[in-house]
């Protein structure tokens, strides 16, 4: 299975994604668009960088009612985004309405993966403050099972869950892995965290980076460090 670093888009808008994308040159690196750049640009941003040759992750993270959810994913289906997501903890019953939504006519879609715990979530909190007391490790297991028992393609987790959501869901069962951090990056607001050589290590399939190639004096030497590193 092909490895794949993804950039995390996380801008307020179009100029300033392009403006970082345009220093990549003929470098074409898969990104990721999440609710703040998809809100303040709509849904023709996806357009936008599919035209340019960049594969997309749209990272809305859809968690509603069934139907809506059906009905959002039929009209995200057609922006030509190659991954999709959704929260997990909207049940079987969403997902499975969500994948019959995000299937066009012909029998294709795009790559459907559920959120597990964000990578900002501690078992503590989640304990707290969500009522949840069993183990995270346990807890995203058991979203990553109902996610494949549903129909979809993977989970995002963090890389420490990769190796057992494999193991559990078989290998061709996406691993889609935020919480990356070079080993002299902070990890911000995140809290579950490894490195992208640790990542490769723990079977992440793709890892999702951000900041630390965002933010970085030289992002593009910072993505081909993330991509030597992992891939």
């Amino acid at each position: 299975m092909k490895k794949d670093v993804i950039i995390a888009c996380d801008f307020p808008s179009k100029a300033e994604t392009f403006a970082l994308l345009d220093r990549f040159g003929s470098v074409k690196p898969f990104v990721k668009i999440g609710m703040e750049l998809f809100y303040a640009e709509g849904p023709d941003i996806v357009r936008q960088l599919k035209s340019r040759g960049h594969s997309v992750f749209l990272d809305l993270k859809l968690h509603d009612i069934p139907n809506t959810v059906r009905r959002t994913m039929s009209v995200l289906r057609d922006l030509g985004a190659d991954m999709v997501n959704l929260h997990a903890a909207g049940t079987r019953a969403m997902m499975e309405a969500a994948l019959e939504g995000l299937t066009r006519p012909d029998g294709t879609r795009p790559i459907l993966i559920a959120v597990t715990q964000l990578t900002s979530t501690s078992e503590d909190t989640m304990a707290r403050e969500l009522l949840i007391n069993a183990p995270m490790e346990d807890v995203v297991i058991h979203y990553a099972r109902n996610a494949r028992s549903a129909g979809l393609d993977g989970v995002v987790c963090s890389p420490l869950e990769a190796a057992r959501v494999h193991e559990t869901c078989t290998d061709s069962f996406l691993t889609v892995t935020p919480g990356i951090r070079f080993s002299d990056s902070a990890s911000s607001d995140q809290v579950r965290v490894t490195t992208p050589s640790l990542a490769k290590s723990l079977g992440s399939d793709y890892i999702v980076v951000g900041r630390p190639i965002t933010s970085a004096a030289d992002p593009v030497a910072a993505y081909m460090r993330c991509v030597e590193d992992f891939v």
